[in-house]
């Protein structure tokens, strides 16, 4: 089959690679109809984390079920399924608890979490492919309904969606708060919705990219560029009060500020700055133990300069953690068969595989119309 693989910083190429297969009796083949490129994917292009080449990227899909292990009960050939991006064996003590992020069987023992296409997160190839490998199928496997509306709206399931509600749940908001949301790309703007849909009384994105924060704007959040001046201030006059209820980082460890310059724990400390005391933050942005492309020594070993005096004196919370994104599927999935969510808004192309490589390198740059990438395979 032809799968998107990682060749080395800023390089990927579809190739042939061998076709999946069953593996165990409760896994299934997905033929893969749509595959989104994250904003994640870009930590392994750029190189940042400790990717080796040969890894076929891809953790947001859906298809259609083309082959049943014989231990599958709930599932059969011809079922559309979206895949939330986190592999998990359903039975293990975090999974019992809807902490599939945190899944104790998927990977190396000692280590937490499975995830298709991702570096660490085990052995399984992504879906940035023709066919995909589903082990667990009947816990892994969001079914939908037949045919292929609301694809782009389903395709969100598998990451970006319940990952920005993670994000909104992590800071504790509440009906009628306010919350401030860092990163305009599809993960806050996924936040911003998610705060929008619970109730937020106001929402504020912060980001310096203009058709981002558009985005922002036009689906009634509050857009802050950074580049105007300290975006926590920028919002503390707005508000006439001394903070936000509630923050969400979507940003993560390659935070940078106006002038360019990474700076790992910038978004943090601005959120510190930013919500008021005793609110909450969520993090959904990604920091990650090793970064071989970090500006320094200890921001190379995940360890940050963080105001953890001024957090405590504030009395905030903070919960972090990738999204257990199976915990929230079912009930967004029935939210857009309802009319009730259509997170597709942030979708900016639909492609065929074969352009994946150029437009990884456009979605790096942050180009106009390359805020969401959905690829299909089919399209070729």
């Amino acid at each position: 089959m032809r799968a998107l693989v990682y060749q080395g910083p800023y390089e990927v190429a579809v190739q042939d690679v061998e076709d999946p297969a069953i593996q165990d009796p409760s896994d299934v083949i997905v033929r893969i109809t749509t595959s989104a490129i994250c904003g994640s994917d870009l930590h392994m292009y750029e190189g940042r984390t400790d990717a080796e080449p040969g890894i076929t990227f891809g953790h947001e899909n859906m298809g259609v079920i083309e082959e049943v292990g014989p231990g599958v009960t709930s599932l059969s050939k011809g079922d559309r399924v979206v895949l939330p991006f986190n592999v998990a064996c359903g039975f293990c003590t975090n999974c019992r608890r809807g902490k599939s992020a945190f899944c104790l069987t998927v990977n190396d023992p000692g280590t937490a979490g499975g995830a298709y296409g991702y570096v660490g997160m085990g052995p399984y190839p992504g879906g940035q492919a023709e066919y995909l490998r589903v082990p667990f199928a009947d816990y892994n496997c969001v079914p939908l309904p037949a045919g292929t509306e609301h694809e782009s709206d389903f395709a969100l399931l598998a990451d970006i969606f319940p990952t920005g509600y993670h994000g909104v749940e992590l800071s504790g908001m509440q009906p009628g708060d306010t919350i401030a949301v860092y990163g305009a790309g599809p993960v806050g703007q996924m936040a911003a919705y998610s705060a929008l849909l619970r109730g937020a009384s106001r929402v504020f994105v912060v980001d310096h990219v203009s058709h981002r924060l558009d985005i922002a704007r036009d689906i009634g959040a509050e857009p802050i560029n950074f580049d105007d001046g300290d975006p926590a201030q920028q919002i503390t006059e707005a508000l006439g009060d001394y903070g936000t209820d509630r923050g969400v980082d979507a940003v993560g460890y390659q935070a940078t500020v106006s002038s360019g310059e990474e700076q790992p724990a910038v978004v943090l400390n601005q959120l510190v700055d930013t919500v008021r005391h005793t609110g909450g933050i969520g993090v959904v942005g990604l920091y990650l133990p090793s970064d071989p492309g970090a500006p320094d020594e200890h921001s190379a070993k995940g360890e940050l300069l963080y105001r953890i005096g001024r957090f405590f004196e504030k009395g905030q919370t903070m919960g972090t953690g990738q999204a257990d994104a199976k915990r929230y599927a079912h009930q967004l999935r029935d939210m857009i068969i309802e009319g009730r969510a259509e997170p597709s808004f942030v979708v900016s192309k639909d492609i065929p595989l074969s352009q994946a490589p150029d437009a990884y390198a456009r979605f790096d740059k942050r180009e106009d119309g390359y805020s969401k990438v959905l690829l299909h395979p089919g399209m070729d």
